[in-house]
């Protein structure tokens, strides 16, 4: 991932920070209520009317605060983690 890439029509925003520990993802959704989920190395995340999947490495968690997701993938996970997110 670039240092800041677009996803959806370029309506969220994202970056990818690369740790000696692992990986960590970060996208804004923007204000108001949203919720996110992972099921079976799919994050999901539901934002106001809208939802949005994507697929992550096994052993990847998430989090969303204030509208900004963030995924954190371990360092024995697959870093080469290649977002592409459905609406």
């Amino acid at each position: 991932m670039n240092d800041q890439q677009r996803f959806v029509d370029g309506s969220v925003f994202g970056r990818r920070y690369d740790y000696a520990d692992g990986t960590v993802l970060a996208a804004d959704f923007g204000p108001g209520e949203a919720t996110v989920d992972v099921v079976d190395g799919t994050v999901i995340v539901v934002a106001g009317d809208d939802q949005y999947e994507f697929e992550v490495p096994a052993g990847a968690r998430a989090s969303i605060n204030n509208g900004v997701l963030t995924v954190e993938v371990p360092e024995d996970g697959d870093t080469d983690v290649d977002v592409e997110v459905d609406a």
